[in-house]
C-alpha cells in the first residue's frame, strides 16, 4: 500500500483519523493502540508472512533491550546486543542477499541451487531501527522501554515503516508516551503531506515514465542526447520520489503528534560530493556514521585505518541498497570520490568557481545514478558509453526531441523544485513580517498551494498508471 494511492487515502488514512481522533486525548494508551493496530494492518496488507517477520523483529529487539537493561555485567549486555545484531542482520541477509550470494558463488564454478526468497518490504529500514534501539539502550543514549507495545509502535509506526526516514528511538521516545496533537500541528502536517503527494504524482512519476522508457531502449538504438535525457530524468525521479515519501512520512507523523527529523536538505544544490552526502538520505548516513564509522575509529586514527573505515562504510552502504554488483560499484564510486575530495583535489575544488563546482557535483552524481538504475553492471557501462559519445544512433534522435517536447514543463518544474526557493521566500517574508498582510501570506500560502496541488494530484491519481516508490525495494 503506497501513500499515493486511493486505497491508502480513502480506505486506510480516513478511517484511521476517525477512530484515532474520536478517542479523547487523555486516553493516550488507547490512541497508541489504534495507531499500532492500523500500522500492523498497513504492513500486513503486503502479506501476512511479512507481518510475522516484522512482529518477530519487534519481539527480538524488545527482549534484547530488556536483557541489556537487566544485565549486571558488560559482557552480558554485549551478548544481548550481539543477539539483536545477529538476528537483524541474519534475517536481512537471508531475505535480501542469499540469492545474490549463491549466484556469485555459482559464477565461480559452483552449481548450488539459488534460493527463491521474497524480499519483505522495508526490511532494511525496520531492521536498522530495531538495532538502533538496542544499541542506544546499551550505550545509555536511550532508556529501556518496559512496555512491548511501545517498542512495537516505534518500530512499526506506519509513516516511516517501509521507506524511512530511519527514526532514532530517542527522537520519538517521549512522544510515544506523552505527546499533544493540536489543530495547528495537524494542519502543518497535512500541508506537508499534500506537498509530498504532489511531488510524487506530478513530478516523480512523470520523470519515472521518461527514465523507464529511455532505459528500455537497446543501447545500440540509443542516441547520446536521449541517454542524457534518461539520466537527468532518473536523477530527478529518485530525488522527488524519495523526498516526497519522506515529506509524506514527516507530515503524517506531525498529524499524529510525532516529529521526525528531516531526511533531505536540497542535495542537488551541493557544491561537492561530500556536501551532497550531508544533504541526501540524512537518516541513513547518520546511522552508518553513529553505529559503524565512529565505532570503527572514524577519522581519529591513522590514515590507512581512516581509509579502511570509509571503505567498509561505503561497501556496506552500497550493499544496503540492494543485492547487486551495481550497488557495490555505486558505493565504491562514492568512496573513491570522497577520498579524492578529502586527500587529493579537495583544496583545488574549494578554489573553483561555484557554478563549476556545482556542475562537477551533479555530473558525478548523475553518473552514480546510472549504476543505481541500470538492470546490471554491463548495462550501466553500456549506457554510460552512450552518454559519453559511443552511440550507435548518433548525437540526437527523434526520441530525444519527443521527450523534451512532451515533458519539458516537468523538467523545468523539477529544476525549480530542487532549489531552495521555499527558504528564500520564507526569509523574504520574515524580513517583512511586520507589514500588513505578509504574516497572513506566510501562514496561508503553503496551505493554499497544497490544496491547489491536491486537485491536480487527484486528477493524476484518478487516471491511474505509473505510481511506484523506488525505495520500497530496500
Amino acid at each position: 500500500m503506497v501513500f499515493s494511492s486511493v486505497s491508502f487515502l480513502l480506505f486506510f488514512l480516513t478511517p484511521l483519523l476517525v477512530f484515532y481522533f474520536i478517542v479523547p486525548a487523555r486516553f493516550r494508551g488507547l490512541r497508541n493502540g489504534i495507531l499500532l493496530l492500523f500500522s500492523l494492518a498497513f504492513y500486513g496488507f503486503g502479506g501476512l508472512s511479512y507481518l510475522m517477520i516484522l512482529l518477530v523483529s519487534v519481539l527480538v529487539n524488545y527482549t534484547c533491550g530488556r536483557m541489556v537493561d537487566a544485565a549486571k555485567s558488560k559482557r552480558w549486555k554485549q551478548i544481548a546486543v550481539a543477539l539483536s545484531v545477529l538476528f537483524g542482520l541474519g534475517a536481512m541477509g537471508w531475505f535480501k542477499y542469499s540469492g545474490f550470494f549463491v549466484e556469485t558463488v555459482n559464477a565461480l564454478g559452483m552449481s548450488l541451487p539459488v534460493p527463491e526468497v521474497t524480499l519483505p518490504i522495508g526490511i532494511s529500514f525496520f531492521t536498522f531501527q530495531g538495532l538502533s534501539y538496542v544499541i542506544d539502550v546499551y550505550r545509555g543514549d536511550a532508556k529501556c522501554q518496559k512496555n512491548p507495545l511501545y517498542v512495537a509502535l516505534y518500530i512499526a509506526l506506519f509513516p516511516q515503516l517501509v521507506a524511512g526516514p530511519i527514526v532514532r528511538y530517542q527522537t520519538v521516545a517521549s512522544e510515544i508516551e506523552d505527546r499533544r496533537e493540536t489543530v495547528s500541528e495537524f494542519s502543518d502536517g497535512l500541508t506537508r503531506f499534500l506537498l509530498g503527494l504532489s511531488k510524487k504524482l506530478l513530478l516523480a512519476n512523470a520523470m519515472g515514465e521518461v527514465a523507464d522508457s529511455v532505459y528500455a531502449i537497446q543501447t545500440a538504438s540509443l542516441s547520446t542526447a536521449t541517454a542524457w535525457i534518461g539520466a537527468v530524468a532518473y536523477t530527478m525521479q529518485i530525488y522527488f520520489d524519495f523526498s516526497a515519501y519522506s515529506d509524506m512520512a514527516i507530515g503524517l507523523g506531525r498529524m499524529f503528534g510525532f516529529h521526525f527529523l528531516e531526511n533531505f536538505n536540497y542535495p542537488y544544490i551541493a557544491m561537492s560530493v561530500t556536501d551532497f552526502w550531508r544533504r541526501w538520505h540524512i537518516s541513513l548516513t547518520t546511522w552508518f556514521r553513529d553505529y559503524l564509522y565512529i565505532p570503527l575509529g572514524g577519522n581519529r586514527c591513522r590514515r590507512w585505518k581512516h581509509i579502511r573505515n570509509l571503505a567498509v562504510v561505503w561497501f556496506l552502504t552500497g550493499l544496503w541498497h540492494g543485492a547487486s554488483w551495481n550497488f557495490i560499484v555505486w558505493g565504491a564510486w562514492f568512496f573513491v570520490l570522497l577520498m579524492g575530495e578529502k586527500f587529493v583535489w579537495g583544496g583545488l575544488l574549494e578554489q573553483t568557481p561555484g557554478p563549476l563546482r556545482h556542475l562537477y557535483t551533479m555530473l558525478l552524481v548523475m553518473i552514480s545514478w546510472v549504476f543505481f538504475r541500470a538492470p546490471d553492471l554491463s548495462s550501466a557501462v553500456d549506457f554510460l558509453a552512450v552518454m559519453f559519445g559511443q552511440a550507435g544512433a548518433g548525437l540526437v534522435s527523434g526520441d530525444s526531441v519527443y521527450y523534451l517536447r512532451q515533458y519539458l514543463p516537468e523538467f523545468v518544474l523539477c529544476v525549480v523544485g530542487a532549489c531552495p526557493i521555499k527558504i528564500v521566500l520564507q526569509r523574504y517574508l520574515n524580513r517583512r513580517k511586520e507589514r500588513i498582510g505578509y504574516a497572513v501570506v506566510q501562514a496561508a500560502a503553503p496551505k493554499a498551494l497544497a490544496m491547489g496541488l491536491l486537485g491536480l494530484s487527484y486528477m493524476k491519481l484518478a487516471s491511474g498508471g505509473f505510481n511506484p516508490f523506488i525505495y520500497f525495494q530496500f
